[in-house]
């Protein structure tokens, strides 16, 4: 029994480290996400072509319209496609991320 106790802790050790510590506002995580959403929003910070911009976007708003897409309250078919596949974590995430940048000038 000693072995398998052994087991059962090293394996739940390896889900923990798997687990993302505090995913809910996690800039690294957002940073990593970002990458689709750079393909459309510019990382300047600048609207160009009607995509508006996301760069120090407040957080609460990027996740209420986040939200509004995931639900297909807003508008969009790419944006509710996106927003459809991310989890919450995800979501809170990017938008700690986007809006701790700063736009360039």
């Amino acid at each position: 029994m000693r072995g398998a106790g052994a087991v059962r802790l090293a394996v739940f050790g390896f889900v923990l480290a798997c687990v993302p510590a505090n995913a809910a506002g996690d800039r690294a995580l957002g940073e990593y996400l970002s990458a689709e959403c750079t393909s459309c929003h510019q990382s300047s910070g600048k609207q160009v072509g009607g995509i508006p911009a996301i760069v120090g976007h407040p957080a609460e708003q990027f996740v209420a319209l986040m939200n509004a897409y995931r639900q297909r309250q807003r508008d969009n078919q790419v944006m509710q496609a996106v927003a459809g596949k991310l989890s919450s974590e995800e979501i809170a995430a990017l938008a700690a991320y986007y809006e701790g940048l700063k736009p360039n000038p």
